[in-house]
């Protein structure tokens, strides 16, 4: 407890200088929960209905119509969404502009939908979910942006245990009860204040996993090589994306593989299938392909029941542009512990639990919760600052308290024994 002074002053301007970047990102976090049904609401022309009795095409024919749609242009990564399959194209000729990146076609025809051109502003309502997606992404600042946002995750992250540690109680015995009224707001008989202080401190402490799994998953998505990957390998059993690199940086570029589309989907789901048995997996359904020029390598993903996600590349594989041969599997879990971790932290955040509507709608109240607490915490520290000053001033030996000047009931107390707070 020696330490809790320091423990103090980190947490008051750690949190001070984080609380802006955390309302921003708890809204936009929340907005975010129903991207799809909103921009759905706001495009509908970009979005396709099943007809009675069509089954989804296969992945190569969808690939194959985005190439004869678009000459210029080959097919990157690609996946079958909810109505839609969204296309990232890439120009056969890097020296040419093809004017667009997503090519997104109705998945049970190959109708084209629409292209879209990454330019949010001039894409209209479309464009509106995917600013706030930039927004929470990077801050519109692209690159530094994602990193100003991952310094904020992992300072985030250790606050989250440096704060628990301020709400303890002080002295000994009867620890869990008297820690236990750290975790009450009372709300009869207490000033605005008391009420604010009690709302931060017990908001926080109930939702304290839930806070460190959006923190610590902030980091994994923002600063993956340079915090999150040697921090979760120090702890667990992990493939890191550096070991997944190691499997084919010293492949050759390949622009005509020997593989068509229709092969590598052939060969991607015979392998697949060997996998799914070997490992006690159901494959549901396939999700997506790429074709990685830059190694000459396709991915293969599908849809299994052992997806945490629907809607996320996680029971997937490589396979040989030249000749089939399986170079990687990934699984959702069982394969390292790390991973499989990374996997649930990746759901959890993207609020796609197999596409439970309870969660996301937990999600999206938890980003407004997230934008109180730090909103709490200022005005914490704007309440005490302000008792602070008026004290100092009224031991000024000129001082004249004003007719006017009440002194607020919970202030008093406060200042009197700063050893009674436990949050900042």
């Amino acid at each position: 407890m020696r330490l809790r002074p320091l423990i103090l002053i980190w947490h008051r301007w750690v949190g001070l200088a984080l609380a802006a970047f955390l309302i921003v990102q708890g809204v936009t976090g929340s907005l975010l929960v129903f991207r799809e049904p909103v921009t759905r609401w706001l495009a509908p022309q970009l979005y396709a209905s099943a007809p009675a009795g069509t089954p989804v095409l296969p992945l190569a024919v969808l690939a194959q119509r985005a190439e004869a749609l678009a000459p210029k242009a080959r097919v990157g990564y690609f996946s079958v969404e909810p109505h839609q399959a969204v296309m990232r194209m890439y120009p056969r000729d890097p020296s040419t502009s093809l004017g667009f990146h997503l090519l997104l076609l109705d998945p049970w025809t190959g109708r084209e939908l629409g292209r879209l051109q990454g330019d949010r502003l001039s894409e209209g309502p479309v464009g509106w979910m995917g600013i706030v997606y930039d927004i929470h992404q990077n801050l519109l600042l692209d690159g530094w942006g994602t990193f100003a946002l991952g310094v904020v995750a992992t300072a985030w992250t250790i606050d989250c245990f440096l704060a628990v540690v301020l709400t303890l109680p002080q002295g000994r015995g009867r620890f869990w009860r008297r820690w236990r009224k750290a975790w009450a707001v009372k709300r009869r008989g207490t000033s605005a204040h008391r009420l604010n202080l009690d709302l931060h401190r017990a908001g926080s402490l109930w939702l304290w996993l839930v806070m460190f799994v959006f923190a610590w998953s902030s980091v994994m998505l923002t600063l993956p090589t340079q915090v999150y990957d040697p921090v979760t390998a120090a702890l667990f059993d992990t493939r890191g994306f550096a070991e997944t690199m190691a499997l084919i940086k010293d492949r050759k570029p390949d622009p005509a593989p020997r593989l068509d589309w229709r092969a590598a989907e052939a060969a991607g789901a015979h392998l697949m299938g060997d996998a799914a048995r070997q490992h006690h997996i159901k494959l549901l359904h396939p999700f997506g392909m790429a074709y990685i020029e830059q190694w000459g390598v396709y991915t293969y993903a599908v849809v299994s029941d052992a997806n945490v996600s629907n809607h996320a590349w996680e029971t997937s594989l490589w396979l040989d542009g030249r000749d089939g041969h399986l170079i990687s599997l990934d699984l959702p879990s069982g394969q390292h512990a790390g991973n499989t971790i990374g996997t649930w932290l990746h759901a959890l955040h993207y609020a796609d639990l197999t596409d439970s509507l309870a969660y996301r709608w937990f999600v999206f109240a938890t980003g407004f919760v997230l934008a109180v607490l730090a909103g709490t915490g200022v005005a914490i520290w704007w309440i005490k600052r302000r008792a602070r000053l008026r004290a100092a001033a009224r031991r000024q030996p000129n001082f004249v308290q004003s007719p006017n000047f009440v002194q607020p009931d919970a202030i008093g107390p406060i200042l009197s024994n700063q050893n009674t707070m436990r949050v900042p």
